[in-house]
Formats: structure tokens, C-alpha cells, sequence
């Protein structure tokens, strides 16, 4: 038998006003669409640094093949990173996006919590942060030339953004034993 819901005994304002700050959830829509050309500049900053690149291939060397490769691969994880939030920023706080026949949508869309979402975009600053460092450490050997205190607070925002995972990653796990609690005492175990 299908259950009757319960009559609505708000007040019309009171009605109004929930109904409206729901709506006001599609604020956020622009911002999305801005980082949607976020993502855009980067795809055209990564052409910029390929195109540049190519011409200088040959006779290089490795070290300034590899600083190339990875300040490609930054912008990769940077670009990652942004569509990230864009599809999971926008399916937790605006609405759904209904591609689910589509076969190329991301096993992750619609799935990824505002806790999974800290963890995935804490892990891609973590990546981002330490390809910097090593772009760093590989310019050191390429110039012969040290810049110790840009070198110190690369290392010390690297050591904070991994500190700061963890601790992220703990207080999820944390909260995720406090929800486990009252469900094994509701079962008796």
C-alpha cells in the first residue's frame, strides 16, 4: 500500500522562503561555467608549451625533455583538477547531470561526495605540488645554479600539502567510524 505523505503545515512564507533558498543553489551555474573556460586557457597555455617545445626536440637533452614533459604534465593534472570540480561541484550543490546511458561518463560522476571530492582535489595538489618541486630540483642540475629559499618553500608547501591529505584523509576515516557507531547499535552488534 502506498504511503500518503503528511500534509504541508508551513506557513506560505515560510514556504516561499525554503523554496527560494533551494533555488538559489543555481548561483553556482556561472561559476561552473567560468571554470569551464578555466579549463579552456589551460588547454590553450598546454598547446602553447607543446608548440614551443617541439621546435628545440632535438639537441635538448634529457633533463630539459623531462622539465618539458612535466610542466605538460602539470597542466594535465591542473586541468584534471578543474574538471574535477566542475562535474562534482556541480552534481552536489546544483543539480544532477542526467548522462547515464552515455557510455563515456566518468565511473566517479555522481558518486563522489563533497568528502571524496576534499580527498581527490587535496591528492591532485599533492601530485601538482610535488611536480613543481621535482621541476625545481631538475632546473638545479641543468643551470648549476641553486635557489635555496624558493627550493626551502617549494619543500615547505609540498610538506604542508601532504600533511594537510592526511589529516583530511583521517578526519574522513574518523567520521566515517562515527557513522559506522549508531548502525551496529541499532543491529545489537
Amino acid at each position: 500500500m502506498a504511503k500518503v505523505p503528511a500534509p504541508d503545515r508551513r506557513l506560505p512564507v515560510e514556504r516561499a522562503l525554503e523554496n527560494g533558498l533551494f533555488l538559489s543553489r543555481w548561483l553556482m551555474a556561472p561559476f561552473y561555467v567560468g571554470l569551464v573556460v578555466a579549463l579552456g586557457i589551460l588547454l590553450v597555455v598546454f598547446v602553447e608549451e607543446l608548440i614551443l617545445a617541439l621546435p628545440h626536440v632535438l639537441g635538448s637533452g634529457a633533463e630539459q625533455a623531462i622539465l618539458t614533459v612535466l610542466t605538460l604534465i602539470d597542466l594535465s593534472l591542473a586541468g584534471n583538477l578543474v574538471l574535477i570540480v566542475i562535474f562534482s561541484g556541480y552534481e552536489n550543490f546544483v543539480s544532477k547531470i542526467n548522462l547515464e546511458g552515455h557510455e563515456d561518463r566518468p565511473s566517479w560522476m555522481g558518486t563522489l561526495d563533497f568528502s571524496g571530492l576534499k580527498i581527490k582535489l587535496v591528492g591532485s595538489i599533492v601530485a601538482i605540488s610535488a611536480i613543481s618541486l621535482l621541476r625545481a630540483f631538475m632546473t638545479i642540475t641543468q643551470t648549476n645554479a641553486v635557489d635555496e629559499v624558493r627550493i626551502f618553500w617549494l619543500v615547505v608547501l609540498h610538506v604542508t600539502f601532504v600533511v594537510s591529505g592526511v589529516l583530511f584523509a583521517a578526519m574522513d576515516w574518523v567520521a566515517s567510524l562515527e557513522k559506522k557507531k549508531p548502525a551496529e547499535e541499532s543491529s545489537g552488534g
